[in-house]
């Protein structure tokens, strides 16, 4: 009798110690820090679009209520992407089992646990850096000196002139849009200008240009720095540094100037805002090159957006475009699709020539807010002969919410990108293909 109670007590002590070691609940700085940093912090850190900071254990806490609320709407971590039409692998949004990680630490009364400081500190590293990828910048190319953006709530489309004399050239493996105060920046777009011609001089043209100004053809200044383009980016809101994999990349050039557009949306009070861009370098070889095409809205075939991009009062419309591509096949590594505050809904595929249908991208409901250069998590190979489709839907009624006019009014789109206006756009990132560019992940 004694034994099977000794027995029994055994059994009891060693189930009470395997519902320890499989029932441990949720620490932060063990568990939950890793997923905030990764999901949230992105955009929640000084400096960037979001309103408050979420790094510390104390950023976390005294908004736990609230983010349970909302990463449990789905509303946050922002993702617009349909992932049934495409698979992205700079995917922010969180999974189900996440989610409920989250909300079961929050619940059980947000335990700390083993204080580790390290994360937030090389964090803190790289916001003091101003970027968002994974280690501080080579090289940060930025204006001269602040732009004083006025509080009279009119919004500013200003392209500011960056030079550059680099000892030698540098092979790129990724870059970013860096600011000192993203939360009045629509958009961003920069191009790299190689300027190899040592008569032509970097500082003895205008500064800065306000392209909706009386003053803006002072913008033809720059004519001899544009003959040729290296590369261009940009930002928009939610958007994460653009990388590449280890032996695609290109060159930035030793002399040059980069052409900095920064659109400052309406603010109520005066912000001195220093915006550039961020460069990270590497030492092995480039051996593809990267480029970008834009098609659409302030790029290729924008005359044959059909029906025009003109939105009436009350309306709601869907416009499309064809470009048929004919050159040698190329593997996507990115898509960013662009519209503006009406937009309601982005689509973009491919026809191929024999007949199949090749998916994009697919914003179901567009968010002028949140948007992403999106990353494939396998490359997407473009073959001759296809022909690239963009259909975008526009809601400019009352019903709409996010719509800026109340009562609606006739939104027009002539090239001048304001917010006001309207855009459908579509910018492919690419390398020339090579078999094999299908089994590649981008992850």
């Amino acid at each position: 009798m004694r034994q099977s109670i000794v027995r029994g007590f055994v059994w009891l002590v060693g189930l009470a110690a395997c519902q320890t070691s499989f029932g441990q609940k949720s620490t932060f700085y063990k568990d939950i820090q890793p997923l905030i940093h990764a999901k949230c912090a992105v955009c929640h850190r000084p400096g960037e679009a979001a309103p408050f900071s979420l790094i510390s254990y104390e950023d976390v806490a005294k908004r736990a209520t609230f983010i349970k609320k909302v990463i449990n709407s789905g509303y946050m971590p922002p993702w617009r992407a349909d992932d049934h039409y495409a698979t992205f692998a700079n995917k922010r949004s969180l999974t189900p089992d996440q989610v409920g990680a989250i909300t079961e630490w929050i619940d059980a009364g947000l335990p700390k646990g083993k204080v580790r400081h390290e994360a937030e500190e090389q964090l803190m590293t790289r916001v003091q850096a101003g970027t968002g990828y994974t280690r501080p910048p080579d090289l940060t190319l930025k204006m001269p000196r602040p732009f004083a953006q006025k509080g009279d709530g009119v919004e500013r489309f200003m392209v500011f002139k960056i030079p550059f004399e680099l000892a030698e050239a540098a092979n790129v493996e990724a870059l970013e849009f860096t600011s000192s105060n993203k939360k009045v920046i629509h958009h961003a777009n920069f191009a790299i200008h190689p300027v190899e011609d040592t008569t032509i001089s970097l500082s003895n043209t205008i500064e800065q240009v306000d392209l909706n100004a009386e003053d803006a053809w002072h913008y033809q200044e720059w004519t001899p720095y544009k003959k040729k383009m290296t590369y261009y980016g940009g930002w928009i809101p939610g958007a994460s540094p653009e990388t590449y994999p280890p032996d695609m990349g290109w060159v930035m050039p030793r002399r040059g100037v980069v052409l900095l557009t920064v659109h400052f949306g309406p603010s109520a009070k005066d912000e001195d805002v220093i915006s550039g861009v961020n460069f990270f370098f590497k030492k092995t070889p480039i051996k593809r090159t990267v480029s970008v095409i834009s098609l659409g809205s302030g790029g290729i075939a924008e005359k044959q957006i059909t029906p025009p991009l003109l939105l009436f009062g009350g309306e709601v419309k869907t416009c499309s475009l064809k470009v048929a591509y004919q050159n040698r096949p190329i593997t996507l590594l990115y898509a960013w699709p662009h519209m503006h505050q009406v937009g309601k809904e982005f689509t973009a595929f491919a026809t191929l020539p024999n007949a199949d249908t090749l998916k994009l991208v697919h914003i179901p409901d567009w968010d002028f807010r949140w948007q992403e250069l999106y990353r494939y998590q396998k490359p997407v190979v473009l073959p001759t002969g296809a022909v690239v489709n963009v259909v975008g839907t526009y809601d400019n009624t009352d019903g709409n919410p996010n719509n800026p006019n109340k009562p609606a009014k006739l939104i027009t789109s002539d090239g001048k990108m304001r917010s006001d206006q309207e855009m459908m756009t579509l910018l492919l990132v690419y390398v020339t293909y090579e078999p094999g560019d299908e089994n590649l992940r981008l992850d």
